[in-house]
């Protein structure tokens, strides 16, 4: 078990995967990728273990798949003050995958590792608190790193020529990462300012000027969520049919898994925040008082913030420990496989529900251990605070289609088309979670060098998706009406030993 993890590990440090429905990947070997993703319903490879373990009872020898794909993915991100591309990069996605059957016998063990999928970005944008002392913008990292890897044991059993059941027992790692301004509600700050009034400064942040207030509708902080990793376990069941050499049916249910990833560390920066909130005390005292000089201004706010119980000295940042809980959805999927009288071509459809609803409803994160007096006065707490960061995503529901025709023994041509209704709501939407694009094409093939062994490769190219956020939005205001946009291309390559 031991080295299992550490190959798992070692697997998962390579990858920094870009999501292709949700967070999940279409395809996870050249082969079934180059025919659009079918594996559930058509019993020929080793992909089967992460789609239908039922399937490799028929495979027709004992194999092993060695899959190495390259993904290049195109961000984009405008708003009132951006327009921006995201950074460019290269992410290696590999996947390892083998079969057994003993012989003589109705059993076939499998033993595969995956990469499920996952997402990120990395962008450097402006926002409208992040500026310099000559009121120009100061750039900032909105970086994001969430992959997951699986892999384990899986078994079918043939109970006839014709029928048989799988099950397969995964673990999972994930690991995640977050660099960007988070912003949060005024109400968050539930620290009391006057005890004889009971005004917290969650209200006093929020309470127009006239009124004496702050006026901001949103406070916000520089935040970087880091070393975040969380094992969850997993399995998945599935049913083959094959109801004669020409037609094939195939069905399985992967169960949810839950994700708690600790031992991360959070830093949250304030500085501008309550910098921009001191100019606008320094403003108002020398609006309500117009004969006073800057310097005098400067002095009645510092002395009004320390009445608060805020010490300015102590400047505005806080590291925490950090734990996040996130899951993966429980998905049902559906597939078959058609081969002509001739054998020379085969068609196939998927079909597939992910339930990412229920899943990606939100990220709970639970912070401890701060230091800084004036944070935590802010807050009211004492250093340990929980917030939902809402996601809302809805359910999946994808269509696979795609064929084969072996133009000789040596070499087969692939085409595929799939189409995966996204899961990302107007509401929450952003760029650091571009989960977004529908649409794929794909095109490739297999060169068989003997009856022993192929080489597989395929081209996928997820088109280019933009999505336009609500106003308001429900993450930050710095995304109301503003557009992010995505497209992938993918470079697939398998190696195929037949044993």
């Amino acid at each position: 078990m031991k080295n299992i993890l550490i190959l798992l590990v070692s697997l998962l440090v390579l990858t920094e995967a870009y999501s292709q429905n949700g967070t999940r990947l279409i395809g996870f070997d050249a082969k079934t990728t180059g025919r659009g993703g079918i594996s559930t319903g058509f019993f020929d490879n080793t992909s089967l273990l992460m789609t239908n373990p039922a399937g490799i009872s028929f495979l027709k020898e004992n194999m092993l798949d060695a899959d190495f794909s390259m993904m290049i993915p195109k961000l984009k991100f405008t708003n009132s003050i951006n327009d921006a591309e995201g950074n460019s990069a290269t992410y290696p996605l590999p996947s390892l995958g083998a079969t057994y059957t003993p012989n003589k016998s109705k059993l076939t063990l499998g033993l595969g590792f995956f990469t499920n999928g996952g997402m990120g970005s990395d962008f450097k944008l402006n926002h409208r608190l992040f500026k310099d002392a000559s009121g120009n913008y100061v750039q900032q990292e909105y970086y994001s790193k969430f992959a997951v890897m699986q892999g384990g044991p899986s078994v079918s059993y043939k109970f006839s020529k014709n029928f048989s059941a799988g099950f397969s027992a995964h673990i999972y790692y994930s690991m995640m990462d977050f660099r960007m301004p988070y912003s949060l509600s005024p109400n968050e700050l539930k620290g009391v300012v006057n005890p004889q009034t009971g005004m917290t400064f969650g209200q006093m942040f929020s309470a127009p000027q006239s009124q004496g207030g702050l006026g901001y509708s949103e406070v916000t902080a520089y935040a970087k969520m880091s070393d975040l990793t969380a094992f969850g376990f997993g399995g998945k069941i599935g049913l083959a049919y094959k109801v004669n050499d020409m037609f094939s049916l195939g069905l399985s249910y992967t169960l949810p898994v839950d994700f708690t990833y600790k031992n991360g560390k959070a830093d949250m920066d304030m500085t501008y925040q309550m910098n921009d909130a001191f100019g606008r005390v320094v403003s108002g005292y020398m609006m309500n008082y117009p004969g006073i000089t800057q310097q005098q201004a400067m002095d009645s706010a510092m002395t009004a913030f320390t009445q608060m119980g805020i010490n300015l000295s102590l400047g505005a940042k806080a590291s925490y420990d950090l734990e996040n809980k996130l899951s993966m959805p429980q998905q049902i999927s559906f597939g078959f496989s058609y081969a002509a009288p001739n054998k020379k071509f085969r068609f196939g459809m998927d079909l597939e529900w992910l339930n990412w609803k229920k899943a990606f409803e939100k990220m709970e994160l639970n912070m401890s251990g701060g230091q800084n007096a004036n944070i935590n006065r802010m807050l009211g707490n004492t250093g340990a605070f929980s917030l939902n960061f809402p996601l809302e995503w809805k359910d999946s529901y994808i269509i696979h289609a795609g064929g084969e025709y072996d133009f000789s023994k040596m070499f087969t041509f692939r085409l595929g088309y799939t189409y995966g209704t996204n899961p990302v709501p107007e509401s929450t939407v952003f760029p650091v979670f571009p989960a977004i694009v529908e649409n794929h094409v794909m095109a490739g093939g297999t060169l068989n060098l003997s009856p022993k062994f192929a080489v597989n490769f395929a081209y996928e190219m997820a088109l280019n998706k933009e999505l336009v956020a609500s106003n308001p939005s429900l993450v930050a205001e710095e995304y109301n009406s503003s557009t992010s946009s995505l497209q992938t291309m993918l470079f697939h390559l398998s190696l195929t030993w037949k044993y």
